[in-house]
């Protein structure tokens, strides 16, 4: 008998044919996609593809090689309109048998990022899922948006300028009244 898979997306490695790849196609329904899109704090989530396949790596390990493909509805950092951005994104993800972690408190990371420990199961929804909040915009911004500096004081004073808030701009003001007094 065979365990349970974690997932209903989860592969188990035994079971995956050892001759050749094996073909991986995620297209999620539009509750999964809604419960994704709020998860990453999309305001929109729509077209999320994941082909590819699954094939082995010599004798022990396995590589996922993928497009995956998106449509991300998210607010505009300026102005908090909805901005659409359109992701497709090659994926390669390399499963290593005898991968070792680096448990110490301070240690490189290695160069190449594509590589996961192997276990029993792999789930390519998984790794479509962290593929996709590794390519959303950080600061998603319709292209007409523009930012304006805002100055705010107490009636009657003077708003501080950017010149003020700089931290050494009073030295620099102490330093040029010293010299003058010094040249008196």
């Amino acid at each position: 008998m065979s365990p349970t898979p974690p997932t209903a997306t989860s592969l188990r490695v035994a079971n995956l044919s050892q001759t050749g790849p094996n073909p991986i196609s995620l297209r999620p329904n539009a509750a999964a996609l809604a419960a994704l899109a709020d998860s990453m704090g999309l305001t929109g989530l729509r077209k999320l593809s994941f082909e590819g396949d699954l094939k082995p790596l010599g004798d022990r390990d396995w590589q996922l090689t993928a497009r995956l493909g998106a449509t991300v509805v998210q607010p505009c950092v300026v102005t908090l309109e909805p901005v659409m951005t359109r992701i497709d994104k090659d994926v390669v993800r390399t499963f290593i048998r005898d991968y070792t972690d680096v448990d110490a408190p301070e240690a490189e990371m290695p160069e190449d990022d594509s590589i996961e420990p192997l276990g029993i199961w792999i789930d390519p929804a998984v790794v479509m899922e962290e593929e996709l909040a590794l390519a959303l915009p950080e600061y998603p911004r319709k292209e007409e948006a523009e930012t304006t500096t805002i100055r705010v004081t107490e009636p009657g004073k003077a708003p501080m300028t950017d010149e003020q808030a700089r931290p050494f701009a009073g030295l620099a003001a102490f330093k040029d009244q010293l010299e003058r007094d010094k040249d008196s």
